[in-house]
């Protein structure tokens, strides 16, 4: 007995602190059963209350335990879920980074070449803007001189029209004042020296007096009398000349101006282009660097929502570490507890005590926060035979039916009749040929109009059916993501309603416990102190019998009570005590422990869930904008498809008169051009010219 009550007090010092040492209690519980066993018989004692006690603590510790083991369970259960969860959601969020990142990255090298591409259809704009502008300078400058020059001819030929006139006018004499035609032509700067000469000489021979050296005065001398058409020849073959000059200066100014136009033409076409295309590619710039922002945005939100998951798994991986060790050293404590509480029952050898250690005692034990779980939770009769012949010829060379059928009207209708008839359709087949050109210079703007608005149109369709293809991609991904953030801000919910339940309930046991525990103390201090008076009173009993006279001897000595046993018995209900005491003062720090942890955990969840609340606010709204993007988009593709079928229907409006059927443009131009040539050589068959 001696040797189980020294294991006891060596294992378990946590419940039994203040036992006196071995030997002496050893003594004293040898003389207390005795005494203890015929108190049993007679009336419940202070050791039987301890010892029911010490029963209803080891079932209520096995209980707890018992308790314990499942609550653990559930909690490791959560840890290992949680965790799980979390790995995957960081896990989800690098990956999700890192393509950010390389979105971000591919996005600003986009941005900065497209930057570069802009700056060089600038640069093209302003040269051809240049270049436009000196070629209208100099064509200017051209048109300057020409005007200059066609005046000096024209003033030149019509001169030389009026003197020439003046000068063939050879019936009779002229005045003097008739002369001042050719005079003006010395004027013109564009009459040559030698004609100057020619004029001068002319009129100074005109000039000399014929009567001179007569002594009879005659009538007045005529300005002009008519001697040679010297001077006359030299005047027309300058007109002729200047004429020529005039007409080659006109076609020379006509083919200038059409290289100029052609040229504008061409310049305006290049820039027209490079405008479209910087105006494309800043368009697809602003929407890289948007894109950019957006990435960048959805960046900074996964960043702060993984720093939050991986801090929110450090701790609850703390947490759940420390728990599973705590849970490990209270089942082995709750254990030894067991056992010690059977050898102390064997060790008292009672069956039943009353008092609130019934219920309270075995908690001691408790640790606080033990049902705290720290909760975490995207186409003239031989002339006549001759043409008509001709004609035959040539309309079967020319596959030409108009032709063939001119050649059989020649034959048989009359000369005059014939002419006018190939003369009239010399004239038809060249107002024909005008109605072509106009026809196909309007249809070549058509064709040329129609084709550039298809393949704007198309290109439009193709890039906004794009555009709602991504818009729709990302607004699936946002809806996932919004969906995702929900369900984890509902767990959060979830778990700190829990966590709050069972810190309630947590907080309402252990108030009641520390309330029991001090009326605990309290009872037994109140057992300790009728104890001790009673042992004081029986001590002080052998004083008094000194004192009194002495007596007949009855008893050998006077009775002080079990003064051997009183020892162990008041040191046990101490120990209890002190129990009781430390019982209320550990769980009272339990308390504050358990309510610090809440505070940190609810915390800790508040601003995990205000991180996940302004995400799905950010997601919703970016969503909501990308949802009126493509409601949008829809209705410009729409638009743009009407367009897109209308430039389509018109094109199929334009092919029967404009698009080649089986002969060119180029191949009926050549034939009509031989047929009015066949029609012009008959024409010179019949005037009498031979055929080349």
């Amino acid at each position: 007995f001696g040797s189980r009550f020294q294991a006891l007090a060596n294992t378990h010092r946590v419940w039994w602190p203040h036992l006196l040492p071995v030997g002496a209690m050893k003594s004293q519980l040898v003389g207390a059963l005795p005494l203890l066993l015929v108190g049993m018989a007679h009336a419940v004692t202070p050791v039987q209350k301890v010892i029911q006690l010490l029963e209803n603590m080891q079932a209520k510790g096995k209980e707890e335990k018992h308790q314990e083991q499942v609550q653990f369970a559930a909690f490791k259960q959560f840890c290992d879920d949680t965790t799980t969860d979390k790995q995957r959601a960081i896990k989800e969020a690098e990956e999700t980074i890192e393509v950010l990142k390389a979105d971000i990255s591919k996005y600003i090298s986009d941005a900065a070449q497209l930057t570069k591409e802009i700056a060089g259809h600038d640069e093209d704009i302003a040269a051809w803007t240049g270049d436009e502008k000196a070629a209208t300078n100099v064509r200017e400058i051209e048109k300057a001189d020409y005007d200059a020059m066609h005046k000096d001819y024209s003033e030149s030929v019509d001169a030389l029209q009026r003197a020439i006139a003046v000068l063939k006018k050879q019936a009779y004499d002229r005045s003097q004042a008739s002369l001042a035609q050719v005079s003006r032509l010395k004027t013109l700067t564009l009459i040559p020296a030698e004609a100057k000469r020619a004029i001068d000489l002319f009129l100074v021979q005109d000039s000399e007096d014929p009567a001179e050296g007569l002594e009879v005065s005659a009538p007045e001398a005529a300005g002009y009398e008519f001697q040679s058409h010297g001077i006359i020849e030299v005047l027309e073959k300058l007109l002729d000349k200047f004429i020529d000059e005039r007409t080659k200066l006109e076609k020379e100014e006509m083919n200038g101006k059409h290289a100029y136009d052609m040229l504008m033409q061409d310049l305006r076409a290049q820039i027209d282009q490079a405008t479209q295309d910087r105006g494309e590619k800043a368009e697809t710039k602003a929407k890289k660097l948007q894109a950019k922002a957006d990435a960048q945005g959805d960046l900074t939100d996964t960043t702060t929502t993984k720093e939050a998951d991986e801090k929110y798994l450090a701790d609850l991986t703390a947490t759940c570490q420390q728990k599973a060790s705590d849970f490990e050293s209270r089942q082995q404590l709750r254990a030894e507890e067991i056992e010690a509480i059977q050898k102390a029952i064997e060790i008292l050898s009672s069956d039943a005590v009353k008092g609130n250690a019934e219920k309270y005692l075995p908690s001691f034990a408790q640790k606080a926060g033990s049902s705290l779980a720290q909760l975490r939770s995207s186409a003239a009769d031989v002339p006549q035979q001759r043409v008509a012949e001709f004609l035959r010829v040539q309309g079967r060379h020319l596959n030409s039916r108009v032709l063939s059928a001119l050649a059989v009207r020649v034959a048989d209708d009359p000369f005059a009749k014939a002419k006018k008839m190939i003369k009239d359709l010399i004239v038809r087949l060249m107002e024909e040929a005008n109605e072509e050109a106009e026809h196909k210079g309007w249809c070549d703007t058509e064709l040329s109009t129609n084709e550039q608005t298809r393949k704007e149109k198309t290109e439009a369709v193709e890039t906004l059916h794009a555009e709602i293809d991504e818009l729709e991609s990302s607004i699936a991904k946002l809806t996932e993501d919004i969906s995702e953030l929900t369900k984890a801000v509902a767990e959060l919910d979830t778990a700190m309603a829990e966590a709050t339940k069972l810190r309630q309930e947590e907080k309402t046991k252990n108030e009641q416990t520390i309330a029991d525990a001090g009326e605990a103390q309290t009872a037994v201090a109140q057992a300790l102190t009728v104890l001790k008076e009673f042992y004081a009173k029986a001590g002080e009993a052998t004083a008094l019998v000194q004192q009194q006279p002495t007596a007949p001897e009855i008893f050998d000595s006077p009775y002080q009570g079990m003064q051997s046993e009183n020892g162990g018995v008041i040191g046990m209900l101490e120990v209890i005590e002190s129990d009781f005491a430390r019982l209320e003062a550990d769980t009272t720090a339990a308390e504050a422990t358990a309510q610090k942890e809440y505070d940190t955990f609810m915390t800790e969840s508040r601003v995990d869930k205000a991180a996940k609340s302004t995400d799905i606010e950010h997601k919703t709204a970016k969503k909501q904008d990308e949802e009126q993007a493509l409601t949008t988009k829809e209705a410009d593709l729409e638009g743009t498809q009407k367009e897109l079928d209308a430039a389509l229907a018109y094109f199929d409006k334009l092919k029967p008169s404009c698009v080649d059927a089986g002969v060119s443009y180029d191949d009926r131009v050549s034939r009509r051009k031989e047929e009015i040539e066949s029609l012009q050589e008959a024409l010179r068959i019949l005037n009498g010219e031979d055929m080349a």
